[in-house]
């Protein structure tokens, strides 16, 4: 299995305003191990950058002047994508459209025509949790990935980062799909654990804690007029005791 995780910057977030693609990161993983086998171009987009991608990955035209067009690198980069069983990308629509104009340009097909299939890792993060943030960061965060060395958007550094997200997302997955009558054997015949040896210890609050609690409570009571359920549950409390 040949999985590719890409990353794109742009001059701002309309292609149909004219934008286009000034950076692309690509990095390669075979049987969810990496290679070491990277790519990473910067481009010369001929035209200006918007100031809100610049302050988003800092890239600027005049660092640009001097690197290819995309037609100079088009067959760099079809070569390293073709074939691959899987690419991999945060928010696909986004980039593929970039791509896609990108490659119209010069009188190739379709990015999804040179790979087996586009995998959209932002939809696969809201599936596994919904309601959550699921930008790159929050994965990141939330699924222990170290990116404090990530102060700005860089498309070869995104890749890696999703590479690393990708793959604690996925991980055991494989393990989950079962039968039921399998699912049932496994729990019958498993051996039960005891646990009575075990103490649990019991941690209780300080009196600072306790009172910053109390004082919280008495904040919420007010503003609810003392009709919070934990406010009636004392009160009837307090009426059978007397």
């Amino acid at each position: 299995m040949r999985q590719i995780f890409l990353d794109t910057e742009t001059t701002g977030l309309e292609v149909a305003e004219g934008h286009r693609v000034i950076e692309i990161g690509c990095v390669e993983l075979v049987n969810r191990q990496p290679t070491g086998h990277d790519l990473h171009l910067y481009l010369n987009p001929e035209r200006d950058i918007d100031a809100g991608a610049q302050a988003v990955h800092g890239i600027t035209a005049e660092f640009l002047a001097d690197k290819p067009v995309f037609a100079d690198v088009a067959q760099q980069f079809l070569d390293f994508i073709q074939g691959a069983d899987e690419v991999i990308i945060h928010n696909a629509p986004f980039d593929v459209g970039f791509l896609n104009h990108e490659l119209q340009l010069v009188k190739q097909s379709g990015f999804a025509s040179h790979v087996g299939q586009v995998v959209d890792s932002l939809a696969l993060a809201k599936t596994r949790y919904p309601g959550k943030r699921n930008s790159l960061d929050a994965l990141c965060e939330r699924l222990e990935v170290n990116n404090t060395h990530r102060t700005l958007h860089g498309a070869l550094l995104d890749a890696r980062l999703l590479a690393e997200v990708y793959i604690r997302l996925t991980r055991g997955q494989e393990a989950l799909i079962m039968d039921h009558a399998q699912e049932g054997a496994a729990r019958s015949d498993a051996p039960q654990q005891d646990f009575s040896h075990v103490v649990l210890p019991v941690l209780t609050a300080s009196d600072a804690e306790r009172a910053a609690h109390e004082a919280m409570l008495a904040v919420i009571d007010k503003a609810s007029n003392g009709k919070t359920l934990w406010k009636s549950m004392a009160d009837a409390d307090n009426a059978d005791e007397a």
